[in-house]
């Protein structure tokens, strides 16, 4: 009777617990407690509920993408290097491209106050100054977190573009 009703169902969930491998050990550490700082909500430009003003940029494909294989590879080079550039300088805070394929082929998030200052960004673009690309920018209240993002980016990339 003991083994029925004890050794058998203890055995059944040592064996069931042996089923799921312990989850793996990450470096992350976790903090504590999680609560306001205020150096770092000044670090990243916050206000009082954590965020900030940016402008995002819609990269849409532009009038003159006629170029051919080689011309277009150099420009998608000079692309992400100026795209490096200015997140090394801390004003491009997020960029990517979208996997669909359709008109509008990537995003910018610029940490910059106006319009303007964008404009001058991405006039700096060697596929904007070739016509391959344009840009459609809207002012936009985001995440101060942000801020933060190359920081940890740099962190999880094995490769630099």
């Amino acid at each position: 009777m003991f083994i029925h009703k004890i050794v058998i169902p203890g055995l059944i969930l040592v064996l069931y617990a042996c089923q799921f491998p312990e989850k793996e050990q990450t470096n992350l550490q976790t903090p504590k407690a999680l609560e306001y700082d205020s150096l770092l909500a000044a670090e990243v430009g916050a206000d009082d509920y954590g965020m900030r003003s940016y402008v995002i940029a819609n990269l849409v494909a532009g009038p003159n993408r006629s170029q051919d294989s080689l011309e277009a590879s150099r420009l998608q080079r000079a692309h992400l290097d100026n795209i490096t550039r200015m997140a090394e300088e801390g004003t491009l805070v997020l960029a990517g491209p979208f996997l669909d394929g359709q008109e509008i082929r990537g995003i910018y998030v610029f940490a910059v106050e106006t319009i303007e200052e964008a404009e001058a960004l991405t006039s700096t673009d060697p596929a904007i100054q070739a016509g391959r690309l344009k840009m459609e920018l809207r002012p936009w209240y985001g995440s101060a977190a942000l801020m933060k993002l190359k920081d940890l980016h740099t962190q999880i990339a094995r490769k630099k573009i």
